[in-house]
């Protein structure tokens, strides 16, 4: 399984399952979250602020939020296909965390291994903002293949 969300780490994701590893089939994952579900959106409502939920505009929020998760996984699958991989393409919703939604997703399907890239956040902005493969690597009880943000990067020399 790759998790896939349609940045360059994770076409980097792709481009590396591609070039290691052999499966008879593959299955290419995009996490989204409903718009209605969004913590913004939840904590607003929490608080009193905002007028209660209409739940015609959510639907339509959350269908066209899908159609863009859609075009992303698409494009995950092109690529995978680029790279070699006979995959299908699958979208799981983001009922808490997108690392838990994607830990849960494996296994549902049962999956031998899940690949992920890494968002390439460093110092203080890794800090503030919690990595969803560090979590996977945490959570998951299956095999995890990481690639690193700048993995394709030269290497700096020391002295």
């Amino acid at each position: 399984m790759i998790a896939y969300d349609g940045s360059s780490n994770a076409d980097r994701a792709i481009e590396y399952a591609g070039r290691f590893l052999k499966a008879d089939d593959a299955r290419v994952v995009t996490a989204w979250e409903p718009g209605s579900a969004s913590p913004a959106r939840l904590s607003s409502l929490a608080a009193g602020f905002g007028p209660p939920p209409d739940t015609t505009f959510d639907a339509g929020v959350d269908s066209e939020i899908r159609a863009e998760a859609e075009a992303v996984n698409r494009h995950g699958l092109a690529l995978a296909a680029a790279n070699g991989l006979n995959a299908t393409g699958s979208l799981v919703e983001v009922e808490s965390t997108v690392w838990g939604a994607l830990v849960a997703a494996a296994d549902s399907l049962d999956v031998d291994l899940l690949v992920t890239g890494t968002s390439g956040s460093s110092g203080l902005r890794a800090l503030l903002h919690s990595s969803v493969s560090q979590h996977v690597l945490q959570h998951c009880h299956r095999p995890v293949f990481v690639v690193p943000a700048r993995c394709d990067e030269a290497p700096t020399a020391t002295s």
